[in-house]
C-alpha cells in the first residue's frame, strides 16, 4: 500500500489517524510540526500526506505550498478551522481535499484511497529493486529511504535497467536509447556513466552486472 505522512501536533488524534490508516494497510510517518514534516518528505519517498493546519514552528499553509514545490503527491488538509477563505487558501496552496474536525476516521481512509487511486505518484507507480527506489513522475531516486542526487543522464541509465530488470544490453544498445543514435561519442560514455552510478549507489551497485563481451544487465536477487 501506501506510505502516508501524517502531520499533527495532538497525540491522541494523530494516534487515531495513524491507527485508521494501518488498518487500511498503509505505513505511517509522523510528525508534529511543519518543520519535522518537511524535512520526512525530503528524506523518505511519501505517497500521501494528511497536513494540520494550526501546528507549532510553520503552519500547515506554508508546509502545504512547500511541499507542492517539492512533490506531487496528494494533500489532505485535516483542521478545526471551517471558514471557506480558510479552505480556499488551501486549495490554492495545492491541497487535493479537505476535512474539518471532528470527522469520521473511516471517511478519511476512504477519502485516502480514493485520491491514492487518482494519483499519478500512486504506490504502483513506484519502481524498487533491493533498497533502490525510484519515483517517476518526480524523477526522484532514494537509496534505502534517503533521496540521492543523480545526472539526468545516470537516472535514464538506472530507470532503464530496472524496468528492463534481467535482460541484457550491449554497449551499442545503451547509446542509442539512451544517448540517441545521432550521438558521436564512443561507447566508452556507457562505461563511465555506470562507473559513476555504481558509485553513487553505493552497495546496491552490486545489481549491475557487467558481462565479458556481451555488456551490461541489471539483476534483481530473488
Amino acid at each position: 500500500m501506501a506510505n502516508i505522512l501524517v502531520v499533527e501536533d495532538e497525540k491522541n488524534m494523530q494516534d487515531i489517524i495513524v491507527t485508521y490508516l494501518q488498518r487500511g494497510g498503509h505505513t505511517c510517518f509522523t510528525a508534529n510540526d511543519g518543520v519535522d514534516a518537511l524535512m520526512l518528505l525530503k528524506s523518505n519517498p511519501m505517497d500521501f500526506m494528511i497536513l494540520d493546519i494550526m501546528m507549532p514552528h510553520l503552519d500547515g499553509f506554508s508546509v502545504c505550498k512547500i511541499a507542492r514545490e517539492m512533490s506531487q503527491i496528494p494533500i489532505i488538509i485535516l483542521t478545526a478551522k471551517s471558514d471557506e477563505c480558510d479552505k480556499l487558501k488551501g486549495y490554492e496552496y495545492g491541497a487535493d481535499d479537505y476535512i474539518t474536525k471532528p470527522f469520521s476516521p473511516k471517511v478519511l481512509l476512504a477519502k485516502v484511497n480514493a485520491l491514492l487511486r487518482r494519483s499519478s505518484i500512486n504506490i504502483a507507480n513506484t519502481i524498487s529493486a533491493g533498497k533502490i527506489t525510484i519515483l517517476p513522475s518526480s524523477h526522484k531516486i532514494f537509496l534505502d529511504g534517503q533521496e540521492i542526487t543523480l545526472t539526468h543522464k545516470e537516472y535514464e541509465l538506472l530507470y532503464f535497467f530496472m524496468v528492463n530488470a534481467g535482460q541484457i544490453f550491449s554497449r551499442e544498445q545503451l547509446l542509442n536509447r539512451i544517448w540517441g543514435y545521432d550521438f558521436e561519442g564512443s561507447t566508452r560514455t556507457v562505461d563511465t556513466h555506470i562507473k559513476t552510478l555504481r558509485q553513487k549507489l553505493g552497495s546496491e551497485g552490486k545489481h549491475i552486472i557487467t558481462l565479458i563481451r556481451s555488456g551490461y544487465k541489471f539483476e534483481v536477487e530473488i
